[in-house]
């Protein structure tokens, strides 16, 4: 994402001639980026300006998401398994809301943004840190989705040094929906982090690279399982001419609970080409596609990474995925077509969304990487877990701050994963109810939905 610098309003004749050698030398400086053309991109920012870029100092941002989602399962319960981006299956949901935008002063910068909807709920349930310790960190950050501060350097393309808590790229999806292709995304993004809470360094030497060391709390953690803090980084590469995005981002940590022995390794690699571009075209305007795969291992206290091993070592625990997408624009980039799907793999089962209800309402308390319940969703050592996706969509943006969406979405897994018909909650599917001792959740081994979406950014 390009990273402006603010240029400030003032009123004397001395002044704009400060400005105007200010504005000199950071043309001569460069910016992230420069001149470079990211909106095609799954997983960015798809509009070419802010309608408050002119304001000093602050530029606002707002974005909301509602969606209506209809599932062909029809559980009693209305309750979405397996999912950080639904919560309710045949309602109208706020899915979410976020204000706030971007400081600038004097090279000082602060950025954040509040959350607010389901997702201020479906998300922060995925991580177990909190339940370290006290002050419920879950609920501090819950209304947060990113928030830090930190200065940039007027150095080669620019150096930024930031704090906080902000979004993760491993996945290539956004986010924000209104940055992605595809509303539901493939297992590949979807179990894997949303949000970093750390520090991170971006380097550009230049306008087509940007190298990012980071040092953080843990892999979608708000705070750490172990002694160990996780480190990674990100390197991106944009071709001048715009129609190319290479990036890879790795991680390593130590995210087991009490298991400081076990270590985790990740690595998510992007590919992302624009092979069709006429933007004045009323016929097809530009055509793109996007690869990801991500191949990664826990290894340490009772698991083997990729092998299995002797009874020491423990079995297999690893991860690998894939996912493509291609998009179709039309009529000058105000009609869309997408159309992908992709694939993954967990023996372990680490990285898997628990399903939700009165499957796993708690972590368990011998390893809080894992849930306990009346009926938990098992997680342990060479438990199995395949599942793969497919969905199509169309999006019609008649400007650049409102999509409108539909997509269809078929999922499926080689374990009964996904609410049915009986639900996750209950044999009425309401929380009041007295559990009836024979009842069981409800899950099945596939689903198809059908989402309605209105993603709006300003």
């Amino acid at each position: 994402m390009k990273i402006t610098k603010v240029v400030y309003v003032a009123l004397t004749f001395t002044s704009l001639q400060l400005i105007n050698a200010q504005s000199a030398k950071a043309q001569q400086k460069g910016e992230p980026f420069e001149g470079i053309d990211a909106s095609w991109q799954n997983g960015n920012d798809r509009r070419d300006s802010s309608v408050f870029k002119n304001m000093p100092f602050f530029t606002p941002s707002v974005l909301m998401d509602i969606n209506y989602t209809y599932s062909f399962n029809n559980p009693n319960d209305n309750t979405v398994v397996g999912s950080t981006a639904l919560a309710r299956n045949n309602e109208v949901q706020l899915s979410a809301l976020h204000f706030g935008g971007d400081f600038n002063y004097k090279n000082a910068r602060a950025r954040f943004m509040t959350q607010f909807g389901t997702r201020s709920i479906v998300v922060p349930r995925n991580d177990l840190s909190p339940y370290r310790g006290q002050y419920k960190l879950a609920d501090v950050y819950r209304y947060l989705s990113e928030a830090y501060a930190g200065y940039h350097f007027d150095k080669w393309n620019g150096i930024n040094i930031d704090a906080g808590m902000f979004m993760s790229y491993i996945g290539l999806n956004s986010y924000y929906q209104q940055e992605n292709w595809e509303y539901q995304a493939s297992f590949t993004s979807d179990n894997t982090p949303w949000f970093f809470n750390g520090l991170r360094i971006q380097i550009h030497p230049n306008k087509n690279w940007k190298i990012e060391p980071w040092i953080i709390n843990g892999w979608q953690s708000y705070g750490k399982f172990n002694a160990m803090p996780g480190i990674g980084g990100n390197i991106t590469y944009m071709s001048s001419n715009s129609n190319l995005k290479v990036l890879t981002n790795n991680y390593y940590g130590t995210d087991a609970g009490g298991i400081k022995e076990r270590i985790r390794f990740h690595s998510d690699n992007s590919l992302l080409l624009r092979y069709f571009n006429k933007p004045e075209s009323r016929g097809i305007s530009r055509m793109a596609f996007s690869l990801t795969g991500d191949l990664g291992f826990e290894k340490g206290g009772g698991v083997n990474g990729f092998s299995d091993g002797n009874a020491t070592e423990g079995p297999a625990q690893y991860f690998a995925s894939a996912m493509f997408y291609n998009r179709i624009w039309f009529a000058k980039n105000k009609i869309a077509w997408t159309v992908g799907g992709g694939y993954m793999t967990n023996p372990g089962r680490y990285l898997v969304l628990y399903p939700t209800g009165q499957a796993s309402p708690l972590p368990n308390p011998n390893d809080p990487t894992k849930t306990e319940g009346a009926f938990p969703f098992s997680a342990n050592p060479g438990d199995k877990f395949e599942g793969f996706d497919y969905s199509t969509n169309i999006d019609f943006m008649p400007n650049q701050s409102i999509t409108f969406r539909i997509e269809y979405v078929h999922r499926e897994s080689s374990v009964p994963y996904f609410a049915g018909k009986g639900g996750v909650t209950s044999q009425t599917g309401f929380t009041t109810s007295t559990l009836d001792p024979n009842w069981r959740p409800d899950l099945v081994k596939s689903e198809d939905r059908i989402i309605l979406a209105m993603l709006f950014r300003l």
